[in-house]
Order: C-alpha cells, then structure tokens, then sequence
C-alpha cells in the first residue's frame, strides 16, 4: 500500500484566529472555506481547522483534548527564514514555545503554537532537500 497521508484536521475555536496565524502569519489561502472549515492545499495533502464541535460530532467522539501529543512541521530553506517565519508567526497571534536553536543532532529548529495550541515546528535541516514540487526530501 503507499504511504500517504491525504488530510490533517485540527480541532478549533476560533476560525477567525486561524485565518490570522496561517493566512497572514504563514501566508496561506484556503481552497475551501465556510463558517465551519477551512481547508488548505498543502503540498500533497490537505490541512484542514474544523471547529471542535462538528469535529467531534462528525468523528462520534466527545472531549478531544489539546494540545496533543504531536508536531506538525515546516522546514524553510535556511536558518534566517526559520527565525524570520517564527517572529512571523508570533506577531499573528503563535505563542513561541521553543526559541529556535541548533540541536546537537543537527539543524535548526524552533516551536510555536498555533492559537489553538497545536504544536509547529519550524526548522531547517541542511541534509534535507525539497523537489520542484516543494516536497521535503528526507537525505542524510
């Protein structure tokens, strides 16, 4: 079978603060979008931030909790776009959880919190490439 995954969806509150951190915070446009969810074309799958309530009514489950225990990523080109894009974040309503800093196993990296609490890490790692499509290759 491919390993693939086709959409990610986050539970939220606050469509509104979500347009804020992604749309002007990442600089992201929604494919789709209505007072429930908005969906995002990412590159190779679809991000979507469906308020909590219909999520869990939708799912059968009540109670989803926040954060989890995950982290989403987004690797930038070069260490400067990884401070720059996390300063960015942050004056779009992100809560810095991790100032970026070089782990001892390489790279670059640093954490934020969307408004909702969701865990991003924002890195750069000089091993990994991305294609023509803009898909992340993993390389040592």
């Amino acid at each position: 079978m491919q390993q693939q995954i086709s959409v990610i969806t986050l539970g939220v509150t606050d469509l509104a603060a979500c347009r804020r951190f992604y749309g002007e915070g990442f600089g992201w446009e929604p494919v789709f979008a209505n007072k429930e969810i908005l969906f995002y074309q990412m590159n190779g799958l679809m991000l979507g931030l469906w308020l909590q309530p219909q999520l869990e009514a939708d799912m059968g489950r009540s109670g989803l909790a926040r954060p989890g225990a995950f982290a989403l990523a987004h690797n930038m080109p070069s260490r400067q776009a990884v401070d720059d894009l996390v300063a960015r974040l942050a004056a779009h309503g992100g809560t810095i959880l991790r100032p970026a800093d070089a782990p001892d196993h390489g790279g670059y990296r640093g954490y934020i919190a969307d408004p909702h609490d969701h865990a991003w890490e924002i890195a750069w790692n000089p091993a990994w490439t991305f294609d023509d499509a803009g898909h992340v290759k993993f390389g040592l």
